[in-house]
């Protein structure tokens, strides 16, 4: 069982993440949320989409999650991607909240598993209201990548599927996972526990991704390897920040915004 130490608010009634990653990987590419529609993307560059993580949601408390419906239909962007700790303790409720706002948004909003969502052996309630931790949407020139660091690893046989995805990914390859790759300063705690699947994924990457978005320790670092961009945003819980990505013929910008 691993122990999540950094980030995450340090909440200590939920360090103890749930270690079935094997169970996770069973469901990989299965879907409840969203649905087959809202992952049947019809992309045109140019066009936008938003990122956002750690919105903790927390019994009835939303954090202003719901606002970014608004915005997403002021600016017309395409699709939302929430990197992980979706809710606080993973609880049922929590993650209905989620969905039920989510989809008033008008546009697939695109959820990934973080620590704070499998607290308490919760997975089960991931597994029946969204489905996978892991999986891949397609849309023209566009691939998306979802990959689970819940408990602060990738997995070998993830990063086998990972470079196997790559080999057909589009030419606007973005990948998205919780836990970051980077740190801020060097007496801060690495995130992700395994060095050599941090060196392993750094090469897959050069020249088959354009970005990869992550959140989990609620402070903003932008890092370049190998011509990709790694995106690390705070968290939507007390900033309200997020990124807009702008998806042109000259590639990517993205810029930060926030709802308050």
């Amino acid at each position: 069982m691993l122990f999540l130490l950094a980030g995450c608010s340090n909440d200590l009634l939920g360090l103890f993440a749930s270690d079935d990653f094997q169970k996770r990987e069973a469901v990989w590419n299965t879907f409840v949320f969203p649905e087959e529609t809202e992952r049947s993307l019809s992309l045109t560059v140019p066009y936008s989409f938003l990122v956002i993580t750690d919105t903790h949601i927390q019994g009835d408390d939303t954090n202003r999650f719901e606002d970014i419906g608004d915005i997403v239909k002021q600016n017309g962007d395409s699709f939302v991607v929430v990197t992980g700790d979706i809710t606080q303790s993973g609880k049922r409720e929590e993650l209905q909240n989620f969905i039920d706002i989510a989809g008033s948004f008008g546009v697939p909003c695109y959820p990934v598993l973080g620590n704070h969502d499998i607290f308490f052996n919760n997975w089960k309630n991931w597994k029946e209201l969204i489905g996978s931790a892991t999986y891949r949407i397609d849309s023209g020139s566009t691939t998306l990548l979802v990959l689970d660091t819940a408990n602060a690893v990738f997995c070998s046989r993830q990063l086998d599927w990972l470079e196997k995805q790559l080999r057909s990914s589009g030419k606007n390859t973005f990948v998205f996972t919780h836990c970051n790759l980077f740190i801020e300063n060097a007496g801060d705690i690495q995130q992700l526990t395994d060095i050599r699947e941090r060196a392993r994924i750094l090469s897959m990457l050069d020249g088959r991704c354009t970005a990869m978005f992550t959140g989990h320790v609620h402070n903003r670092i932008i890092r370049k390897a190998g011509g990709v961009r790694y995106i690390i945003i705070e968290d939507f819980k007390r900033s309200g920040t997020y990124c807009r990505v702008y998806v042109t013929e000259d590639g990517m910008r993205y810029e930060f915004l926030s709802v308050k």
